[in-house]
């Protein structure tokens, strides 16, 4: 019964670890391109982006994205192959979604949603001092969506991830099961604004770097530094 909506926006903003972008995961531990073109192929061989075989259940190889996509391809993909237990908001553990934010305070929006998670993944691990750095991807969209924006109170949007992320799980699982795209819905963590959920990678369109933002953690909070 949630309404659908045409969305059509040039520039939302999601938010990945600058390491992601900046340098391969192996050039650490290459000492030249030979050696890491070798460690890349080897990474390949249980990639989940890479290999079918690697693909996490709820992922159909046929969906997925390759190089003839363009820029971004490979951030696509990795959204939706490395969901990580018990998933979050609305993707479970086999199968993750593109997070995104929009609107005017889309860029506000994605930092504040990415540094409450990261905060409270410091304060498990007991880091007293930290710095992160993030760079904006930012994304095209011109297709329809399902509408949460005038529903603050669906049991999906509950602040608590305990109660709010398996009914918003439900909610995914059976929009995609009628061939929805994915979930526009008001920001939990900046109360004046939006985000969506992209549920095809297909529909994810214009991929493209933004800012670098950096955050500090003192052992309590994160502050923007830069």
């Amino acid at each position: 019964m949630i309404p659908e909506t045409d969305f059509v926006e040039g520039r939302t903003v999601r938010l990945i670890a600058s390491a992601y972008i900046d340098e391969p995961a192996v050039a650490p531990l290459a000492d030249d391109d030979e050696e890491q073109a070798v460690l890349n192929a080897l990474e390949g061989l249980t990639s989940a982006r890479l290999r079918a075989s690697a693909l996490p259940l709820g992922v159909d190889p046929g969906e997925l994205l390759n190089e003839s996509y363009g820029y971004g391809w490979s951030f696509i993909n990795a959204a939706f192959c490395h969901a990580k237990p018990p998933g979050n908001r609305f993707n479970d553990e086999d199968r993750g979604c593109w997070y995104a934010a929009f609107g005017p305070a889309g860029a506000e929006t994605a930092e504040r949603e990415v540094t409450f998670h990261m905060a409270n993944a410091l304060r498990e691990a007991g880091a007293a001092q930290e710095l992160v750095a993030y760079r904006q991807l930012l994304a095209g969209f011109a297709c329809r969506f399902h509408d949460l924006r005038d529903e603050p109170g669906h049991p999906s949007l509950n602040p608590d991830p305990a109660a709010g992320y398996p009914a918003g799980q439900a909610l995914a699982r059976s929009i995609r099961a009628g061939g929805g795209n994915g979930l526009l819905y008001p920001s939990v963590r900046f109360p004046s604004g939006s985000c969506l959920a992209a549920f095809r990678p297909s529909v994810i369109q214009n991929v493209r770097q933004g800012d670098q933002v950096v955050f500090a953690w003192d052992g309590v909070r994160m502050s923007k530094v830069s």
